[in-house]
This record gives C-alpha cells, structure tokens and sequence, in this order.
C-alpha cells in the first residue's frame, strides 16, 4: 500500500494500491479494447434502477475471456491494471499466435505458463474441471452452469475453497461463508484473484468516489416520511421501528435474511451464510 504525506485533510489518511510493484504494462492491447457507453444504473427505459451510480471518469473497455475455451498452453505476456474490475488482468500469448485477456492469480508473473486441459496440474493460474481440483484447494472465475464462462469468486483476494465431492457435485464455500453445490464437470481456475491488498484502500474523500462513478448516499433518517420509512421527525429521531427497513418498506440491516424464499436455487444451498457481527468474525 500507498500512503501519502498530509498536506490536506483529506491526504491524511487516503491509500492506494501500489501498482508499480505488479503491473508491467501502462497501455492496454488496442485490439481487445473498446469504447462503449455505461448505463450507470439505467435499464433500457432510461429509468434508475440501481442508486448511486453516475459520472466518473471515462473507461476503456478490456475484453476478458472468462470461458477459457481455447485448449492452447499459454504464456503470461503482461500484468495489468483494468478499470472495470478490481483484480489485475494479463494479456495471454497462446502457441498460436493468439492474445487473449484473463483474470489472473495473486502469483502471476510475466514468462509464466499457464494451461487449460482437464489433465492439468494444480498450479495457480491453471484451470480444469472441480471433478479433477484436488479436494481443499482454492480456486476463482467458477462456472455456474458448465460451459457458461466463469461467474463465481471474481473479485479482487477472493477465493473459493472445495470442500467435498459428492453425487457429481462439488461442494464450495464461498468467500460469504456460504457453502453451495456446483456440478463437478464445471470449471475453476486454482488460486486466489490477484490484488489482495484491494480491500485496504481507504478512499479518503468524496471527490475520489465521484471519480470512480460512486454518486452519494443519503440516509433514510434524514429524508422526508413520503421518501423513506425511517424519514420525518423535528431533529434527530429514532426510526420508531423495530426492524430496519429500506426505501421500498423491505426488512434490512444486520441479521436479515434478504434471499428469496423460493429461489431456483435455493437446493443447492448446503448452508446459509452467516450473517450480523458473530457471522462475518466467523466467516473470516
């Protein structure tokens, strides 16, 4: 980590990630680039459906394979930042001649090889079936459905431990503490999502946040009775509830369960995530 001398209030305690230390390459590969306009929290009627996004500075995109279809050992090429996700990226030189852009391991360096076969070995970076991941590893970019592209444990230090195989399932816990099924002929990378230290980031000022497309959040005790349920009051009130509630009047904060109760695929969940302050300890 980055820390910065005070000369403002908000340069006391702001820290970034110091990339001059992982990253080799300071320019993305032209051609698996993109321009592209982002909905910041828009569906296609223009309506907001996710607050607290907008703005931020302009993004070029990177198409990352996260299918790693192509059965061709590669070498990593370069390690470097993306914009759009929290963990690095590195260009891919497959043997015949192709680039391809992937997420890459905490391990990763520049020269390494890096193999997608159902008989490869269990070293970070490579990826196989959860039938052939020896049992107790870590692993990221898991398939829900096989052949569907990498959709589970995506984000930047996480991992996914296997636990168990049974009945053509494995069995996953995930960086929620929540332990799932998952057909076994889906695949998995080994390792961990490179930069861990992502978490440590401590924005420190608001101006920061607007950079990266975060708008603010206000809270619902401040707002008007009509616009939130905690809203209304002369001064400072309690909610005068007894539970938490979002803007919509749905139960929320610590302890409240907030998964639909007749979801697809709620028999695939083994065990709940733990939830409140005992749960996220033992989640750790």
């Amino acid at each position: 980590m980055k820390q910065f001398q005070p000369y403002t209030k908000s340069r006391r305690h702001m820290s970034v990630v110091s990339f001059k230390k992982s990253l080799t390459a300071s320019e993305p590969h032209k051609a698996l680039t993109s321009g592209g306009k982002r909905y910041v929290g828009r569906n296609n009627a223009g309506r907001i459906t996710v607050r607290h996004k907008g703005g931020g500075h302009k993004r070029l995109f990177r198409d990352v394979d996260f299918n790693y279809k192509k059965i061709v050992p590669a070498v990593v090429e370069t390690v470097e930042y993306d914009p759009n996700r929290s963990g690095f990226i590195g260009l891919l030189l497959y043997r015949d001649g192709e680039r391809r852009y992937v997420l890459l391991p905490g391990s990763a360096k520049v020269g390494d090889e890096i193999e997608t076969s159902e008989t490869a070995s269990s070293k970070p970076g490579n990826r196989m079936p959860l039938k052939n991941v020896p049992i107790g590893a870590f692993v990221y970019n898991v398939e829900i459905k096989p052949g569907n592209g990498g959709k589970l444990g995506r984000a930047a230090g996480t991992h996914i431990e296997l636990i168990a195989r049974d009945g053509g399932y494995a069995d996953l816990k995930m960086p929620s503490s929540e332990v799932r099924k998952v057909l076994e002929t889906c695949w998995a990378t080994i390792g961990e999502v490179s930069n861990d230290e992502h978490h440590l980031v401590n924005v420190g000022k608001a101006g920061r946040s607007r950079w990266m497309g975060i708008r603010p959040t206000v809270r619902g005790t401040a707002m008007n009775p009509c616009d939130h349920p905690h809203g209304g009051g002369e001064g400072r009130q309690g909610r005068g509830l007894r539970r938490a509630k979002s803007m919509w009047g749905k139960p929320t904060g610590k302890g409240q369960k907030t998964r639909t109760p007749k979801k697809y695929s709620n028999y695939l969940i083994v065990s709940r995530r733990k939830v409140g302050k005992r749960g996220s300890k033992e989640g750790k």
